[in-house]
């Protein structure tokens, strides 16, 4: 069947979904479910003959919000916000996975950007970072301890101090993609070329391996939080973008709710990552090599495992559960 005749025969049943998803009329699990298998059928028919097809994308983002709209509906005697942080956000981190992709890569590309701008420009990192940081790092380099900004003032202070910055910088990676994603990209770009810049500045005063042991302690979820947010912003910006079959208005609200629950999901990770700056990393250089390596690790893979492999587990356990309770 050519698409435009797939699209033709089930367009009138594409929107009575839509109406029992976004409308006003409530329906019973049992009848979501029922509607959520048809649409899975229609998905798999249209990835296996039209696997590159806007209507893929669309059937996709119809399937995923009638499977919230179960998950909203059905009884519950559990903790609302347990489940938020246990199933809701890892489906819709799982729903827009691409958007983690875009945003990972970018990553990687924009560091790679300010590692050789600093290699090949003796004065990026002073224009990026500033003289006075700049000095005052080379001083700190000649001591023996090049990270021993993180140790001045209180632990409490530091932690107050490095945690609101964090959540502040979060909060305009995401809501500044209310600007078409360019003002998400534009703070995304500003963070990772001075990450980039920043690390080969110690690489080349010899005291990489000190940096990375000190900067990472809390780096890990500090900078993967940061993308994870970078990537809300593109969501933010794509539903004003890319309406659909939306309106623009429903498209922005779809959107706007949506990466708002995954962007509140790194609070927790934003506030770990300020406490081990502020308690933690000051102690980086008379640590143990072993302990400092075990908790970049463990953060780095506790992380890495909420957003990037627990949501396909929830995604693939749920479908198990939806289509074994029909």
């Amino acid at each position: 069947m050519r698409e435009i005749a797939f699209i033709k025969q089930n367009k009138e049943k594409w929107l009575e979904f839509e109406l029992a998803i976004f409308g006003k009329a409530k329906k019973n699990p049992d009848e979501l479910a029922n509607l959520y298998i048809q649409m899975m059928n229609d998905l798999s028919y249209a990835q296996t003959y039209y696997p590159k097809s806007k209507t893929v994308v669309y059937l996709n983002h119809l399937a995923s919000q009638i499977y919230q709209k179960i998950y909203k509906t059905k009884r519950t005697d559990k903790n609302q916000f347990i489940e938020f942080f246990k199933t809701e956000v890892p489906l819709l981190v799982f729903e827009y996975k691409r958007y983690l992709l875009y945003a990972f890569s970018l990553f990687f590309i924009i560091v790679a950007i300010g590692v050789l701008s600093a290699r090949y420009d003796q004065d990026f990192v002073r224009l990026i970072m500033g003289d006075e940081y700049v000095n005052m790092s080379l001083a700190n380099i000649r001591k023996g301890n090049p990270m021993a900004v993180y140790g001045s003032g209180s632990n409490w202070g530091s932690f107050i101090g490095i945690t609101t910055n964090n959540l502040f910088v979060g909060a305009k990676c995401y809501f500044y993609g209310i600007f078409a994603g360019l003002g998400t990209f534009y703070i995304f770009l500003q963070n990772c070329i001075m990450l980039g810049s920043f690390q080969y500045f110690f690489y080349e005063h010899g005291v990489f391996w000190k940096s990375v042991r000190g900067i990472w302690i809390h780096g890990s979820m500090e900078i993967f939080t940061i993308v994870i947010e970078t990537a809300t912003g593109f969501i933010l910006g794509a539903s004003i973008l890319f309406p659909k079959t939306f309106s623009r208005m429903n498209s922005f609200k779809i959107g706007f709710k949506n990466s708002f629950k995954i962007f509140l999901s790194t609070f927790p990770f934003t506030i770990s990552a300020g406490f081990l700056e502020g308690f933690i990393t000051r102690y980086s250089i008379d640590m143990p090599t072993w302990l400092s390596i075990f908790i970049i690790l463990f953060t780095l893979s506790l992380i890495s495992f909420y957003y990037l492999i627990y949501p396909f587990i929830v995604h693939k356990k749920m479908r198990f559960l939806t289509a074994k309770n029909l």
